[in-house]
């Protein structure tokens, strides 16, 4: 059994709901992006009682008693977090969070790994199953919905995030994305979501973004990107203010960053964070080299990343005996 075990669970892009009209008895449904950081790093151990230190503390205390419970733990534990990712920026930091806490359990404990069902065990994936697949596998994964008898949404397809390309994040600090009740309430709230805007996005996804990642076209996969984030931030306008973006700088950041060569913009789940696509490191900098300054003048910030095609890094470390 090891004296301590580390996971290292990296950001999210929720690039867009693919079927939020439920018609052919699953809803929701997505498709998402692991990036390379900012990311969750914990690290646990045993101890006399549960003791939990380091940014999101609050948080993790309350999840790590919520897996102690669900996998009949007995044994307290000391919950370092070493980093962790912004919460409420539409990067998936809660879900991330609770995957890392239940895997870094279940290994610490000598249990078996499954981030599928430590998804409805730590009540995360209620709308999307991203989260867990990213946790598992990295890359680009596409989400099934959830169904009449679904625990956690289904993966039903993955791909590679190209090595060469990037991915520009832009965040404004001082807003906020829904979550909690108020994002309960907005779905409640918004106007359905019509049959044909569903099977557009479907189509996108099957025969754009995922063909465009296979044989690594940028243009194609960018394009379907912009339009599906066109039709669903449409959707949830009403609950944004009536704007694609909830932030308006972060929205008109993109919008320069289209103009001048980027392609794929949008928002991140909830936002507040914004992303572009890029084919090198050199576009990005480039980029970054043009827009940058205005950018952090505006009060944003604004950096390049690479995908992640792999899951989340699990560490063991075990006792030397003597």
């Amino acid at each position: 059994m090891p004296a301590s075990v580390s996971v290292a669970a990296s950001a999210r892009l929720h690039l867009g709901f693919l079927d939020m009209n439920g018609g052919l008895g699953r809803k929701f449904g997505g498709v998402g992006l692991a990036l390379d950081a900012p990311a969750t790093r914990l690290a646990l151990t045993h101890a006399d009682k549960n003791a939990v230190e380091g940014p999101e503390s609050a948080r993790a205390a309350a999840l790590l008693e919520r897996a102690q419970k669900r996998l009949g733990v007995t044994r307290r534990h000391r919950l370092a977090i070493e980093e962790a990712i912004p919460a409420h920026a539409g990067l998936g930091s809660g879900t991330q969070l609770a995957l890392a806490v239940s895997a870094a359990l279940r290994r610490l404990e000598d249990l078996p790994y499954d981030p599928t069902a430590d998804a409805a065990l730590m009540a995360r994936g209620a709308r999307s199953g991203l989260g867990a697949g990213l946790f598992q596998f990295g890359g680009v994964v596409v989400d099934g919905g959830r169904g009449a008898h679904t625990s956690t949404p289904p993966v039903v397809a993955r791909a590679e995030f190209p090595d060469a390309w990037r991915v520009l994040l832009i965040c404004d600090p001082d807003a906020v994305g829904l979550h909690g009740a108020d994002e309960h309430d907005a779905f409640a709230e918004l106007p359905p979501f019509d049959a044909a805007t569903s099977g557009e996005v479907c189509r996108l996804v099957l025969m754009q973004i995922l063909p465009a990642l296979a044989e690594a076209e940028l243009s194609p996969f960018g394009a379907a990107v912009t339009r599906i984030q066109e039709l669903v931030g449409d959707h949830f306008a009403p609950a944004q203010g009536g704007r694609r973006f909830t932030s308006a700088k972060v929205e008109a950041t993109v919008a320069r960053l289209l103009a001048d060569g980027a392609t794929g913009g949008g928002q991140t789940s909830w936002g507040p964070t914004g992303f572009v696509f890029v084919d090198s490191d050199a576009a990005a900098r480039r980029l970054l080299g043009r827009h940058g300054a205005q950018a952090r003048q505006e009060g944003l910030d604004i950096s390049i990343h690479r995908g992640l095609n792999r899951g989340a890094k699990i560490d063991a470390v075990y006792a030397q005996i003597a």
